[in-house]
C-alpha cells in the first residue's frame, strides 16, 4: 500500500513542499491503490515529472526515469546483451560446442538492464517514470503495453520475467501527440495545468521559505499575467521558483518595474517573449 487515502496522499505530498489540489491527491492515490499507472498530462512547466519526484520523497522509494526522446528503442528503454564480453568469452571458449556457448552467453552475466526491466525487477520499491512518453516513437508504446498491463516482460533467452513487487509508475506527456488509446486504457489519467495565483504563491512560499509572502503574491500575479499572453514558451513553476530566489540574491523585496526588467531573463527564454512582455507590462 502507498498511500493509505487520498488525503493521507495529500497530507504526505505537501509535507514533501509539493501542494496538491484534491484531484492530484485522489489520483496519487488511487495509482498506488489500484496498482495502475498513473498518465500525468499537460503544458510543459505544470509539474509532471516534479510529481513523480514528490512520491518517491513522500513514500522513500527509488525513483526509476526513463526519459523518451525520438529515437528511443527497446535497447535503451528495456534490455540489451553486453555484445563485447559475449564475444570476448566466445573467444575464450574457442573449440567448446557451440550449443554450449551459446547457452552460456545469454544468461544474466551478459544482460544489461536499461530502466524498465530495472523497475521490474527491484525488489524495494521503485517509483517509475516514463517521462515525455509523447517525444517516443509510436512503437515504444508497443512495448510499454505488456509492462502496463501484466507487470511483466518477455526475454526470448530468458523467459518471461514478472514484477517482484510493482513499481508505482508515472507517464507523463506534454501532449505534443496524441497517445494510443491502447496505452491510455492501461492508465489512470491526470491532466495538470498551470496553478492559481494562489496557489503559485503557496508554492513559492513553500520552495523558498526566506521569501517574503507579499513578494511571493507579486510574483504569482505577474507569472500568471505572463500566461495569459501568447507567449512562444510560457514560464514553468520551476522558472518561478527560480525567479524568487534570484530577486532574493539581488537583495529585492519588491517586484517593481526595474526588477522585471532586470530579470525577465529568469522566466522567458525566447527574445519575442520579452519584446511582447516588455510592450504589454509597459517596462
Amino acid at each position: 500500500m502507498w498511500f493509505a487515502s487520498p488525503s493521507d496522499a495529500g497530507d504526505r505530498l505537501d509535507a514533501v513542499d509539493y501542494l496538491p489540489d484534491d484531484s492530484i491527491s485522489t489520483s496519487v492515490f488511487l495509482a498506488g491503490a489500484l496498482g495502475k499507472p498513473l498518465l500525468a498530462e499537460g503544458p510543459a512547466g505544470v509539474g509532471k515529472t516534479q510529481l513523480a519526484k514528490a512520491v518517491v520523497a513522500a513514500t522513500g522509494a527509488r525513483l526509476v526515469r526513463l526519459q523518451c526522446y525520438e529515437g528511443l528503442d527497446e535497447a535503451r528503454a528495456l534490455y540489451e546483451w553486453n555484445y563485447k564480453k559475449q564475444l570476448l568469452r566466445i573467444q575464450a571458449g574457442q573449440g567448446e560446442d557451440w550449443d554450449a556457448t551459446h547457452d552460456d552467453i545469454f544468461t544474466e552475466e551478459f544482460l544489461l538492464e536499461r530502466p524498465l526491466l530495472a523497475a521490474i525487477r527491484s525488489e524495494t520499491p521503485v517509483v517509475l517514470l516514463i517521462d515525455e512518453i509523447d517525444k517516443a516513437d509510436v512503437e515504444v508504446e508497443g512495448l510499454l503495453l505488456e509492462i502496463l498491463s501484466d507487470y511483466q516482460v518477455t526475454i526470448p533467452e530468458l523467459g518471461t520475467i514478472a514484477a517482484v513487487r510493482k513499481p508505482y509508475v508515472v507517464l507523463t506527456s506534454n501532449a505534443t501527440r496524441e497517445l494510443s488509446e491502447a496505452l491510455k486504457r492501461r492508465c489512470l489519467y491526470l491532466h495538470l495545468e498551470y496553478p492559481t495565483p494562489e496557489r503559485e504563491r503557496d508554492i513559492v512560499l513553500a520552495q523558498v521559505p526566506a521569501i517574503e509572502a507579499s513578494l511571493a503574491e507579486q510574483l504569482a500575479r505577474t507569472v500568471a499575467t505572463l500566461r495569459a499572453l501568447e507567449l512562444k514558451k510560457s514560464p514553468s513553476i520551476a522558472e518561478t521558483i527560480d525567479w524568487a530566489n534570484t530577486l532574493l540574491a539581488l537583495g529585492r523585496t519588491e517586484l517593481d518595474e526595474a526588477a522585471i526588467g532586470a530579470t525577465l531573463g529568469v522566466v522567458l527564454k525566447h527574445a519575442s517573449d520579452q519584446t511582447r512582455a516588455r510592450k504589454e507590462l509597459a517596462l
